[in-house]
This record gives structure tokens, C-alpha cells and sequence, in this order.
């Protein structure tokens, strides 16, 4: 009963900023459990190959609804810090959409490595999405409790009182490290071999794997035994794929708010659920995100930044929205001016 004290105290010193609120969660649920049900109940029923149209569609519609989103949370929350919450929520969602195109280039990668149909990618990535919604909670309500239980004792240090935390600044020196290892370091996925991924390697060893894609089911019957089939390990990839970019986006995000689950979730999970729509159109007009990259490296070296000078110097939401905004265009900007040769 003891080893459970510590898990609890964490989770509920995170939901506590939850119970204000109360009208803003309950819209946010309803809008969340209403798409998702619409996005596999009916439109996306059959499995079929989505097309530029149908991806840019729901690409808008998922940003439109964030956006919307974002109002809302600034109409709803008191006067002086209403456009303080609004821009932590567009710098957060921003940071993890930006992050996230990232990791879908590592999708395409998985997808061509395991020969998968493209009339079935988007159920893989709707279930993928569906365990990283998952993953992700339980990383923000327990990062947040963390942050809030390691906070030093205030101190004087150049004059100024100030009150560390241990978490934030950790996080802050990974993501230097981070933004400058992704600026200089090349790693080519193409050659990876994913069939060894941890997340394959975890499916296997629950399930007797079929050679063969049987439709977009994720079992099937082989020999009179129930099998898993291949769409299956490519699930196990994509969540451990996922897991590890969690690592990167998680700490960025803290630094915009570490002491508000309700608005890290929400932009999260708005970014997220978008993606399935951002893949297909990031995987016709991949040259559009060539030079991305760079423009990562310098947003996760900011944030770290950020959050280490943090206890001495305050950099604002409005402000850091404004930055991180401005290197997601530029990157855009210079992928189109300056393209990858072919030979890169």
C-alpha cells in the first residue's frame, strides 16, 4: 500500500488544475470522442487508399477544430490570463505538430519496410494514434506531479531569489543536447532493420506471427490456430516509434506550461490526432519538409534554453509563440527555395 502513496500524490497534485476547468474538459471530450468515432465509424469504415483531396480536408478540419479550440480556451478563462493560455496552447501544439512530421517521416520508412498496402496505413495509424493518446497521458499528468515535487528551496544566486527545479532544468540541458545532435547527426532510417524494433520483438513474443497480410485484419486463422499477421508488428513499431519521439516532445512541451496538465494534454492530443491526415500529404510533398530538420534542431535548443534560464529570466508564451512559429516558416521556406538534390 506504501509503494502506491507516491504514485497517487503525483497523479492527483496533476489533476488538480483540472477542476477549473470543468466546461472547457467537458467540450473537449465531446469534441475528441465525436471525431474519432466519426473519423473509423464512417468515414473511414473500409479500408481505402486516402487521396491529396481527402487527407488535406481532414489536415484543415483537424487544425480548424484546435484553432476553435484555442478561442475557446481564451474566451472561457479569466481576462488577465486568457491570451497567456491561448498562446501556451498554440506554442504547445505547434511544437508538437512540428515535432511530430518528424516522426512521420519515420512512418513512411516502416510502412515501405514492411510492404504495407496503402489502403491499410491509415488503420495502423489510427490504432498507433490511439496508444500514443494513451502514452501520452500518463507522461504529462506524471511529468507534471514530478515537477511539482522537485522544486529546491529558494535561494540567492546573483542577487536575485530564485527557485530551481531539478526536473525542468534536466529537461532543459537534454534538449540542447538534443537540438544540437539533430542539427549535425544523419541518421538514415532507410537501412534500420524495424523488424527487430523492440515493438515487433514485444508482438511476437505475445503472438505466433502469420507470414502474410490477410485484408486489414490484425489476426487471422492459419492452420485451424488464431495468428496475428504482419499489420499487427507494424502496430507494435509505430507505438515504440512513437515512444521514443515522446522523449523529445514531452520535455519541449513542459516549458511552455509546467504546471498546467489541462492545456499540455489538450494541444498534445489535438496535434496528435491530426497526424493520420499530415502523413498522407507529407508523404506526396515530402520535398515541402526537406530542410525541417534544422529548423527542430534550433526550436528544441530554444526551449531548452527556456526552461534553464526560466528561474532567472522569463520568456513569455506570446513570445516563444512568436519564435517557434517563425522557424517553422523559414524551414518551410528554405525546403522550397533551397530542395534536397537527389543525390542526398
Amino acid at each position: 500500500m506504501e509503494n502506491l502513496l507516491p504514485p497517487l500524490i503525483i497523479l492527483g497534485q496533476s489533476l488538480k488544475n483540472l477542476s477549473s476547468h470543468p466546461g472547457i474538459i467537458a467540450a473537449f471530450s465531446v469534441i475528441v470522442v465525436a471525431m474519432l468515432l466519426l473519423d473509423l465509424g464512417v468515414f473511414n469504415k473500409k479500408s481505402h487508399v486516402i487521396s491529396n483531396k481527402e487527407a488535406a480536408g481532414w489536415s484543415l478540419v483537424w487544425i480548424g477544430i484546435s484553432m476553435v479550440f484555442s478561442i475557446f480556451i481564451y474566451i472561457y478563462t479569466n481576462e488577465e490570463s486568457g491570451l497567456e493560455k491561448f498562446a501556451q496552447f498554440q506554442s504547445a501544439y505547434w511544437i508538437e505538430k512540428a515535432l511530430s512530421v518528424d516522426n512521420l517521416f519515420v512512418f513512411i520508412v516502416v510502412f515501405g519496410f514492411f510492404n504495407v498496402p496503402r489502403e491499410y496505413h491509415h488503420k495502423v495509424l489510427f490504432w498507433g494514434i490511439l496508444g500514443a493518446l494513451i502514452m501520452r497521458a500518463f507522461f504529462i499528468f506524471t511529468g507534471v506531479g514530478l515537477i511539482n515535487l522537485t522544486y529546491l528551496p529558494e535561494m540567492t544566486i546573483f542577487g536575485m531569489d530564485i527557485k530551481l527545479n531539478v526536473v525542468l532544468t534536466l529537461f532543459g540541458l537534454f534538449l540542447i543536447y538534443a537540438g544540437i545532435k539533430s542539427w549535425f547527426v544523419e541518421e538514415d532510417d532507410d537501412e534500420k532493420d524495424f523488424s527487430k524494433s523492440p515493438g515487433a520483438n514485444f508482438v511476437h513474443k505475445l503472438f505466433k506471427v502469420s507470414k502474410e497480410f490477410d485484408k486489414d485484419k490484425f489476426f487471422t486463422i492459419e492452420n485451424g490456430k488464431k495468428v496475428a499477421t504482419p499489420l499487427l508488428v507494424v502496430v507494435g513499431v509505430i507505438e515504440f516509434t512513437d515512444l521514443l519521439f515522446a522523449v523529445d516532445s514531452i520535455p519541449a512541451i513542459f516549458a511552455i506550461a509546467p504546471d498546467d496538465p489541462f492545456i499540455l494534454y489538450t494541444s498534445n492530443i489535438f496535434a496528435i490526432l491530426g497526424l493520420r491526415a499530415l502523413y498522407f500529404l507529407l508523404a506526396n510533398f515530402i520535398h515541402m519538409f526537406s530542410r525541417l530538420k534544422y529548423g527542430l534542431a534550433i526550436i528544441l535548443a530554444f526551449i531548452g534554453v527556456k526552461m534553464v534560464i526560466a528561474p532567472f529570466f522569463h520568456i513569455s508564451s506570446p513570445i516563444s509563440l512568436a519564435i517557434v512559429g517563425g522557424v517553422l516558416i523559414l524551414s518551410v521556406v528554405a525546403s522550397l527555395m533551397f530542395p534536397v538534390k537527389e543525390n542526398e
